[in-house]
């Protein structure tokens, strides 16, 4: 018997291999798409049995998504939906609810949630993981874990959104350093093409990933950048992107 289908509708690299990574346990096979336009195309083709989306996209938000499976429901197929996204405030909660939204969970979301509320999605009545057999692992030979303030912070990750899993953690984290080195280069092309549309939504996404990984200060960063983005604060947003830029790139 095939797979039910997860469909996820997120653009960032980081953020996708977590989910991915997060549902590796569960029965489901995950297909990933970029944006609304091509959520839309593969649904026109193939049946999932969740769509799980962000709020951010390039293009068309998440919002839009919404609106459009429920203006057109032969193409959701009875999928539950659920938005992961940031800012998730009381009115946004509401509306989304209103738009057809199953569930909403806040990024950056731990894995023992995530996993929760896919089971719960599927109506899959079998048991979680239990996160004692997570915390008995422990990082890969040679994991390098900087200073004693980094560990500490990164012990605290791991029990928050890991579950205790040091090694789905580090994991994890290694995609994440490789990711920077582009998610870098994709900061300086919006600055050096005056895209602060694209800037703000790189760092929406990179706000939660440093927080995924116990960079909290880093994650606030990448937040004062999003903000300086969205309030058109051109020389703001370039400043503080160079201090996020040097930090990613260490």
């Amino acid at each position: 018997m095939a797979k039910p289908v997860v469909l996820l509708v997120e653009d960032d690299p980081s953020v996708a291999r977590f989910v991915s990574m997060a549902l590796e346990i569960l029965p489901v096979a995950v297909q990933t798409c970029p944006c609304v336009e091509s959520a839309l195309a593969w649904l026109q083709e193939y049946r999932a049995a969740l769509v799980i989306t962000d709020l951010m996209l390039p293009g068309e938000s998440g919002m839009g998504l919404l609106r459009r499976l429920q203006a057109e429901p032969g193409l959701a197929g009875g999928a539950r939906i659920v938005v992961l996204s940031a800012g998730l405030d009381h009115a946004v909660r509401q509306e989304l609810a209103a738009c057809g939204a199953w569930r909403a969970l806040d990024k950056p979301v731990a894995v023992a949630a995530l996993e929760r509320c896919v089971r719960e999605a599927l109506a899959d009545p079998g048991p979680l993981a239990p996160a004692a057999d997570g915390a008995a692992r422990t990082a890969p030979h040679g994991a390098d874990p900087g200073s004693a303030v980094a560990a500490g912070a990164e012990a605290v990750a791991i029990r928050e959104y890991f579950s205790g899993d040091a090694a789905l953690f580090h994991t994890y984290r290694a995609a994440c350093l490789l990711q920077f080195g582009r998610d870098a280069a994709e900061g300086d092309r919006a600055l050096q093409s005056s895209d602060l549309a694209a800037l703000r939504r790189l760092c929406h996404s990179l706000a939660s990933v440093l927080r995924t990984l116990g960079r909290a200060e880093d994650g606030a960063l990448a937040r004062e950048v999003e903000l300086a983005a969205l309030e058109d604060r051109a020389e703001s947003a370039r400043r503080l992107w160079q201090v996020l830029r040097a930090r990613l790139t260490a």
